[in-house]
């Protein structure tokens, strides 16, 4: 099994207290896709996301002496903290601290009750204390969403003000928003409504609930690893994890943005602790906290397939190739549901490797999640149902009261600008780049020679170069091999041969050749890129490869390009053998 996520959501907006109990049940019914440790009753972690309930915040603050402002002028942050009592306080202090410094005022605190009586030992061993904080809007936010942007940078500058400082080692907000609460933890799907005896108040209303049940598979279980995250809750793998860890580090020092006075403070913008779908959430926040929507966001973190796709609208293509220039896809079998608690959306990966069913009801109800039966509908009561499809998104308007489908989400975000016209402006293709110095023609005499120094082995001709000229296609094999590491070798290796990629633990499909040639693509580009955070027309200045793998002649292209701000040198690599090691440090 794979992990379990689901939401329902009101259509039209209603907010009651069924649909909370509602997501419980999709919850509890999504038990089977989670997992427990040793420890029948230590869930791998459950949890979930709905709208802030205004009615049961008032109720709960009016208990602690605490009056709110009205709805979207106050934020509630939901806070693991650890059970000492002094570094509780000691916590709470700093972050009240912080909270003044960017301009709010935490009005006051509250335990939140919990029954941890039905929980395993491993979990009640690193199980936090529960509070919550109630934060006032300042007068320098006169939106709610500059709101919004100052609680991320109270969130995130707490981490280093508590954790970091090793004030409170268990210190962790879940959310902190005026519009979500997130209530989750390391439990199984059936624990979270009895654990958070919050969740059985008749005035914790929602218009939507989004709930996951998880299967650990590349980190291990923890109270904060559990899902839904602050927007997202995912059923997958991220693949590609440790090139967007490695890009958005290399990222960070380009980063700059009028909607942030020191953008700073948001650093690191991944915490590298989190699994990898905490990583996807952390990045996603960046972006919709940044300026931009989230399904804008979206699309960027998980195009669909594009390049080879004959029929797509060509202004969507070209979103999609502008915003490959600005970062790479996050990319791996994903079912991803996402809210801002506004809205409602859904998100199917480009080989729709994790499946995505939805139901739309009479009575206006929304209910999508890994697998159909979730909820008892009557069958007189299903108005339409269907799936994801690969790469498809669909959103709930609730404001509209309509659920808005791909193909309309896309064609608006797309046209916002004229991304066409900047590609055709700025991206240097190598294809039009004029030709360098002629290129010398092979040498047989030193054929050996050269492969021996490119690290070419018997098996490499036996195995791979043999099928190729003789059949004209690349020879099938497995993925499993048996030659040994190379820092454990006797024998001499390339650099590269260091480098293995890394897979996720989950067995996924093989995909055949021709799915393979419409869902992937090898081109690449190769520049300098620019502030993630503000977009330009020149942001696409870079030189498209349709493939990593160079020619000759496409090397020496490069090695005279004087395109743009493009300018090319050429490094002396080689150095003395018979001066080993300090030769080669020299060089």
């Amino acid at each position: 099994d794979a992990c379990g996520v689901g939401f329902i959501c009101q259509m039209k907006g209603k907010r009651s207290h069924n649909i909370v109990q509602q997501g419980l049940t999709i919850l509890i019914n999504l038990d089977h896709r989670g997992a427990v440790g040793c420890e029948k009753n230590t869930g791998d972690g459950a949890g979930i996301l709905m709208q802030l309930p205004d009615k049961f915040a008032r109720k709960a603050a009016t208990s602690q002496g605490i009056t709110l402002p009205k709805e979207g002028h106050y934020g509630i942050a939901m806070a693991y903290c650890s059970p000492d009592a002094t570094k509780r306080a000691a916590g709470a202090k700093a972050f009240e601290k912080v909270a003044a410094e960017e301009g709010q005022k935490v009005l006051g605190w509250r335990d939140v009750p919990v029954d941890n009586s039905m929980i395993g030992a491993t979990a009640k061993a690193s199980e936090p204390f529960m509070r919550m904080a109630f934060i006032a809007r300042g007068d320098c936010c006169p939106d709610q969403q500059t709101f919004e942007r100052k609680l991320y940078i109270i969130r995130k500058r707490s981490v280093t003000a508590i954790r970091t400082a090793e004030i409170d080692e268990f210190w962790y907000c879940p959310s902190l928003s005026s519009r979500t609460l997130v209530y989750k933890g390391m439990l199984m799907p059936e624990q979270v409504g009895a654990y958070f005896l919050d969740l059985q108040d008749p005035d914790m209303e929602s218009a939507l609930a989004l709930v996951h049940s998880r299967f650990s598979t590349n980190t291990f279980p923890s109270w904060e690893r559990s899902h839904p995250y602050r927007y997202i809750a995912h059923n997958g793998e991220i693949n590609t994890l440790r090139g967007n860890i490695n890009w958005m580090k290399a990222r960070q020092s380009l980063l700059e943005s009028p909607l942030f006075e020191d953008v700073k403070k948001l650093f690191p913008i991944v915490n590298e602790s989190g699994s990898d779908s905490a990583m996807f959430d952390n990045v996603l926040e960046l972006l919709v906290m940044g300026g931009r929507s989230l399904p804008h966001a979206m699309m960027m973190m998980i195009p669909e397939p594009w390049s080879g796709h004959e029929s797509m609208d060509e202004k969507r293509k070209a979103f999609y190739e502008y915003h490959s220039c600005l970062m790479e896809p996050w990319d791996g079998p994903a079912s991803v549901a996402f809210t801002d608690g506004t809205m409602m959306g859904a998100t199917l990966d480009r080989n729709g490797l994790r499946p995505s069913r939805y139901y739309v009801t009479k009575d206006d109800l929304v209910i999508m999640a890994s697998e159909a039966g979730v909820l008892p509908i009557a069958p007189e009561n299903v108005k339409l149902k269907g799936r994801i499809q690969p790469g498809k998104m669909f959103i709930v308007n609730m404001e509209e009261g309509r659920i808005v489908p791909d193909d309309e989400i896309k064609a608006k975000i797309a046209a916002e600008k004229p991304y066409r016209e900047w590609l055709d402006k700025h991206l240097v293709k190598l294809a039009d780049i004029k030709d360098g110095e002629p290129v010398a023609p092979p040498d047989h005499e030193t054929m050996l020679q050269r492969q021996q120094a490119f690290g070419y082995s018997f098996e490499d001709l036996r195995k791979l170069m043999v099928p190729m000229g003789k059949d004209g296609v690349e020879a099938i094999g497995s993925m499993g091999t048996d030659i040994p590491l190379a820092v454990l070798s006797n024998k001499s290796k390339l650099l590269y041969d260091y480098f293995k990629q890394l897979f996720a633990q989950v067995t996924n499909p093989p995909i055949d050749c021709i799915r393979e040639e419409i869902v992937t693509s090898p081109v690449t580009t190769i520049g300098a890129e620019g502030n993630l955070l503000d977009p330009q027309p020149e942001s696409c200045h870079l030189i498209e490869l349709k493939t990593p793998i160079l020619s000759n002649e496409d090397l020496a292209k490069l090695k005279s390009v004087a395109e743009g701000q493009f300018k090319s040198a050429t490094i002396e690599i080689l150095f003395d053998p018979k001066k080993g090691a300090a030769g080669l440090e020299k060089a």
